[in-house]
């Protein structure tokens, strides 16, 4: 108890100056005041250096909202091509950005190839779909006759055979 009774009227008289250890709070509160004096410059190079630090910070927020927003475009993206459903949390971070966000370049070419590969998978499924259209009969006959003309064909030239 005597501590704290000690330590309570100290830190009183140290507020009103009487007291030891007034110089070191002075000592800090000038060092907290001049910043730039702590960084060993001149208050117009720390206030240049202060204005590159918040532009530089400006440019790492926009690239990372960007970044964001392009990522949000993907998941949109995704989706749409496998039917899920949508996210108000991706529409919003894209319109942050700007609207003016598009897929990735390499994205780009990877959905582009796989839009290629879907489109040549639709298209086999289409001849196997005319297939069932076809007349085998004729193209039965037309293979045989084909068949045959290149064995009078391949006779004609090699003696082997």
């Amino acid at each position: 108890m005597a501590f704290f009774m000690k330590t309570m009227i100290s830190n009183q008289v140290k507020n009103l100056g009487f007291g030891g250890g007034g110089s070191e709070e002075r000592k800090e509160e000038a060092g907290a005041a001049d910043p730039a004096a702590a960084q060993g410059m001149t208050r117009e190079e720390y206030e240049e250096y202060q204005k590159q630090m918040i532009e530089e910070k400006m440019e790492r927020d926009a690239a990372f909202t960007h970044k964001k927003a392009e990522r949000a475009c993907l998941r949109v993206h995704l989706r749409e091509k496998y039917r899920l459903p949508k996210s108000d949390m991706d529409e919003s971070q894209i319109q942050i950005a700007g609207d003016d966000v598009d897929l990735p370049e390499e994205l780009r070419k990877m959905v582009d190839e796989d839009e290629e590969e879907e489109e040549d998978k639709d298209s086999i499924l289409r001849q196997l779909q005319n297939l069932q259209n076809m007349d085998l009969d004729a193209i039965k006959e037309k293979a045989q006759a084909t068949f045959t003309e290149i064995k009078q064909t391949a006779e004609h030239k090699c003696c082997v055979m």
